[in-house]
């Protein structure tokens, strides 16, 4: 009997051994990312196997992975039971895709970023990283095509085809 209590968490216990507060645990049972059962006196005790849980939670919020996408990667975990080490696997290769898209989405921000130190634009429409569709933007810097992005904006205002005036 004494085996099977070590396997129970108090709300203070899991709360202190993961590093968040009981508020946060009960957050996070609350967006069903954890659970508990109910003693005969009511109070949250909570499986072990809840701090792997939380850990990652903390790890994906570390990294900007909302609380939403930490559930719909827990989904492939069986509902109420202590996952195996195979149902963790599959957790991870399933949400594998998605954090390396990210990485991918990541690296390509940083390197814009990069690009735009001293490009001087300041343009809101023509920026690369608030305007990716920008066609004028492989020609050279936002700033250099202002004049003529107005100037177009005239013609097409006005209803002149500038294709058919040359």
């Amino acid at each position: 009997m004494q085996e099977s209590k070590q396997q129970w968490l108090s709300i203070g216990q899991l709360a202190e051994r993961s590093g968040v507060s009981v508020p946060t645990v009960r957050f996070y049972e609350e967006k069903q990312l954890i659970w508990s059962t109910r003693t005969t006196g009511n109070q949250r005790r909570y499986q072990r196997a809840m701090l792997r849980r939380i850990a990652i939670i903390k790890i994906a919020q570390q990294v900007g992975i909302s609380l939403q996408q930490v559930y719909e990667a827990f989904e492939v975990l069986p509902k109420h039971q202590v996952a195996s080490k195979a149902d963790w696997q599959q957790m991870s290769q399933r949400w594998q895709q998605q954090l390396d898209a990210q990485i991918m989405y990541l690296l390509q921000l940083r390197q814009q970023l990069d690009s735009c130190i001293g490009c001087g634009c300041l343009s809101l429409q023509q920026c690369p990283l608030r305007n990716p569709d920008d066609q004028l933007s492989q020609q050279s810097a936002g700033a250099h095509f202002q004049h003529i992005l107005m100037h177009l904006e005239r013609f097409t205002e006005s209803g002149i085809d500038h294709d058919s005036t040359s």
